[in-house]
């Protein structure tokens, strides 16, 4: 999901990459949840998001879709997002003790947060969120340790070849005026990229996630396109 933002105003007036040191520990939040509840249907989830949940949880994305995840558009596509509950609107993974029930295998946005990412030409970094943690004193730590990812190269990649083809099916949903065409990228979509189960999320024979998604993202430009 992109928004219209002024660095200035939102960020620390830096770029950052996975090597840089950024002010954004927070001694493993130290009992807060601010950033888990109220948070609406913004936390969007990638096919990497729901492919590391189905494998940590062991379940699928129906079983997730009966109470912790929803469907939303999101610039004109359909797209899962963290389902908030209760009068806290709280995210449904927060367990009784007000703790992440998922935290290592957490969705790609909460990893980073309070960082964000911007897109410049084909590439992106990622800026620091002044406002966003309410947690008083933080510490310098380094984005690649932050953001904890295995393989982060690879993921970067994988985010980067994601935000672009979605800009690209963006472009043609705003393009076309049939309702019926949009509806059937948006189903296909989703029964390609989230629903479909990938095989061996990571094992020692090579093949793994991003193999499958590269595979399927091959097969959906040339699908939307014609």
């Amino acid at each position: 999901m992109e928004r219209e933002i002024d660095l200035k105003e939102i960020s620390d007036g830096r770029l950052y990459t996975a090597n840089d040191m950024v002010k954004a520990g927070c001694n493993e939040c130290a009992g807060c949840f601010s950033c888990c509840q109220g948070m609406g249907n913004s936390i969007v989830l990638d096919p990497y998001d729901i492919c590391a949940l189905e494998e940590g949880l062991k379940t699928t994305f129906e079983k997730l879709m009966e109470d912790k995840i929803e469907l939303n558009v999101v610039d004109g596509i359909i797209q899962p997002n963290l389902k908030m509950q209760g009068e806290k609107e709280c995210c449904a993974f927060l367990n009784g003790e007000e703790r992440c029930s998922i935290h290592g295998f957490r969705p790609g946005f909460c990893r980073m947060f309070p960082l964000g990412r911007v897109y410049e030409g084909d590439s992106f970094r990622y800026f620091l969120q002044i406002h966003e943690c309410v947690y008083p004193v933080k510490t310098k730590v380094k984005i690649k340790k932050w953001l904890e990812i295995p393989e982060l190269a690879k993921y970067e990649a994988y985010i980067r070849a994601w935000h672009f083809f979605l800009k690209d099916v963006q472009k043609i949903v705003r393009e076309t005026q049939n309702d019926a065409v949009i509806k059937s990228i948006n189903l296909y979509l989703l029964k390609l990229f989230y629903i479909k189960p990938y095989e061996d999320f990571i094992d020692e024979k090579g093949g793994d996630f991003y193999q499958q998604f590269y595979e399927r993202l091959e097969e959906a430009k040339k699908a939307v396109k014609s």
